[in-house]
């Protein structure tokens, strides 16, 4: 949009080569799509009963109901990532993405891919993930394992190549819990798909080098809590606009980016690591409710 030359390099064959997860609580990273005149466009594929609430004891006593009203503004609607990743692809050049093109190192302006083939840069973006290849440029973190035991996926009896024994036995972890918690395993007619949580350290930086930057869970992967995915939308945003700021001058858009993606991002970090406590300790449900009443109200 500011007449700056982009391409995407994408490990993926195609848009639809695999399933994109379930849905996202789209919030701050609306600004995001304002930037790139889609709000209109996000409003279509929003799910504003993504905003209602319900917080429950895990026999089902109701502690705190919250329904949105039809006319309410979309301050934090939910949306499918499928729909949200289509609307993001069709909003740009079909050129601007290269597929099947996986990342395998950079040196020297030049961009070398498992296939063979090769680009130059004059910035490379490692918006690679959770597992970014492109990380190591900037920095040694590496992501922690911070779910159940980590061979839990292997060992756990979970048929996940079976998706009607794999709803039956998830629904049998949650044995004595009500009903209402494990409807949405049994309503589910697609695969089961089982995701390691991983976690990068709180307030993770590196020095700022011009020539690589990072966004996204390749920057600051979080616990999933809600903030990661609007973080990684604000940093597209952000970054976007910096270079803009700063005419034929990469290095001080991105150490303006960088400075600020720091201190916000930590901050989200921060407060997601404390919410995943809230929901791992013995007594989540009460916590939780003192969490959104602070007040007692």
């Amino acid at each position: 949009m500011n007449g700056i030359e982009a391409v995407v390099y994408e490990r993926e064959p195609s848009r639809g080569a695999r399933g994109q997860g379930g849905m996202l609580d789209i919030h701050s990273g609306q600004r995001a799509l304002r930037e790139a005149g889609l709000t209109d466009q996000f409003h279509a594929i929003a799910r504003s009963e993504g905003q209602d609430m319900r917080l429950l004891t895990p026999d089902g006593t109701l502690l705190l109901q919250e329904d949105t009203p039809d006319d309410a503004p979309l301050a934090r609607p939910e949306a499918d990532r499928a729909d949200l990743r289509d609307l993001l692809l069709d909003s740009i050049p079909e050129r601007a993405v290269r597929w099947g093109r996986a990342f395998t190192s950079a040196e020297n302006g030049l961009l070398r891919f498992a296939d063979g083939g090769s680009a130059t840069y004059d910035l490379l973006v490692g918006a690679d993930g959770a597992n970014s290849r492109v990380r190591a440029q900037r920095t040694d973190a590496r992501p922690a394992h911070i779910g159940s035991a980590e061979d839990w996926i292997a060992t756990s009896g979970s048929p996940f190549n079976d998706p009607a024994a794999a709803r039956a036995r998830l629904i049998d972890l949650f044995a004595g819990r009500d009903a209402r918690f494990t409807a949405p395993i049994a309503a589910c007619d697609d695969t089961i798909v089982p995701r390691p949580i991983t976690t990068l350290p709180v307030g993770l930086t590196w020095p700022t080098t011009p020539g690589v930057t990072l966004i996204g869970d390749a920057a600051h992967l979080m616990p999933p809590v809600g903030e990661g995915a609007n973080m990684a939308l604000l940093d597209g945003a952000l970054f976007g606009l910096a270079p803009a700021g700063h005419p034929n001058d990469l290095p001080a858009a991105v150490e303006e980016y960088e400075r600020e993606m720091f201190e916000r991002t930590s901050a989200a970090a921060r407060m997601s690591a404390d919410i995943r406590e809230l929901l791992m300790s013995p007594d989540a449900a009460q916590k939780m409710l003192a969490f959104f009443q602070p007040d007692g109200i």
